[in-house]
């Protein structure tokens, strides 16, 4: 019998019964594997943690690409949207009075509360109260009539082609003598203005602008 033909007869469950030469080759084949095995395993353990370093370096890297890589898919976009932002901005910018428009804006909210039928027991500008590029100008208003009045003064205010907002708004009866349809609002108008490049950073003021005229507004 052959090598060949002895190799192919040896039983892998009964290594005890091959011939010598045989389990002496197959103890030097398995001597071999774990050698190269530890050969191999203990300087890579070395090197295991400088992996692991470079692994996760390589998937902030692959994520940060991907950010990127979205970024510039969407540039075009997002400049279209800047542009809208700023052309936004700029309209809005516009419908804030100069410090010089002040007054007569002053005068068309006062005069909107006297065109929607109501009479106007009070009109106090308080200080106003300065932010990043504009002021805000509170407004403290109390006037009286019917509640659909009420409702005109409120539309003819958002009419204004400048930006006019109403704050703390409070209805109630005017007196028992005036009837279920006569009411008295309180109001808090506030205007805004933006602040001009020598206003900008100055220290505030604290003085409210005043109305050129107030529609027979009282105290």
């Amino acid at each position: 019998m052959n090598f060949i033909e002895e190799l192919k007869n040896l039983d892998t469950k009964d290594v005890g019964r091959w011939p010598l030469l045989f389990r002496a080759m197959a103890i030097g084949v398995l001597f071999v594997v774990m050698t190269a095995a530890m050969v191999w395993f203990v300087p890579m353990r070395s090197y295991m943690p400088d992996l692991d370093a470079a692994k996760k370096q390589q998937d902030d890297l692959m994520q940060t690409f991907d950010e990127r890589q979205r970024k510039a898919a969407n540039v075009d976009a997002y400049k279209a949207q800047l542009k809208e932002m700023e052309r936004s901005f700029g309209a809005m910018l516009r419908q804030l009075p100069g410090r010089t428009e002040v007054p007569s804006l002053l005068v068309d909210i006062s005069q909107t509360g006297l065109a929607a039928g109501l009479q106007e027991k009070l009109f106090q500008p308080a200080p106003e109260v300065r932010k990043d590029f504009y002021a805000e100008l509170p407004i403290k208003i109390r006037l009286t009539g019917s509640y659909h009045a009420f409702g005109n003064f409120v539309s003819g205010i958002a009419a204004l082609p400048r930006i006019v907002t109403l704050h703390d708004i409070t209805i109630t009866p005017e007196s028992k003598e005036g009837g279920p349809d006569r009411l008295t609002l309180d109001v808090t108008a506030k205007t805004y203005r933006y602040l001009d490049e020598q206003e900008t950073g100055a220290p505030e003021k604290g003085k409210g602008a005043k109305p050129a005229a107030a529609g027979g507004g009282a105290g």
